[in-house]
């Protein structure tokens, strides 16, 4: 585990020392992201006229908005990624089952061709 990383970020024009465990980064990312939503609002003028405890609500909201929905695009890729992985294990049965039936079907014209070659073998005597 990587120790504790403090930072200095410049979020919302103020400047803000925060930590984690995350790598630095990680840290000026998020700082990029609330700086990006900040930067979105702030050229809308209905934004401008609310105060700031509901301009930090909309920013909230905006934010949550956006990780639900992101939440629900990785669930919906996983279901994918799992009905994709049985799909592969299904046609890999599959195979295994051709595969066999096929050395089934060798072995078989093999025990064939030498009956045939006994029968010939007889029949030429």
């Amino acid at each position: 585990m990587t120790g504790k990383s403090e930072i200095e970020v410049i979020i919302g024009g103020k400047v803000y020392y925060i930590s984690g465990y995350e790598s630095e980064e990680y840290l000026q990312k998020v700082a990029s992201y609330i700086n990006s939503k900040i930067s979105d609002f702030e050229g809308e003028d209905a934004y401008k006229r609310l105060n700031s405890q509901y301009q930090n609500l909309l920013l909230l909201l905006n934010m949550a908005d956006d990780y639900f929905k992101a939440k629900a695009r990785i669930d919906l890729l996983e279901e994918e990624l799992s009905s994709k992985d049985n799909d592969l294990c299904n046609i890999k049965h599959e195979l295994i089952s051709t595969q066999i039936k096929l050395d089934n079907a060798k072995t078989e014209i093999i025990s064939k061709d030498n009956m045939i070659a006994r029968l010939e073998g007889d029949w030429n005597k």
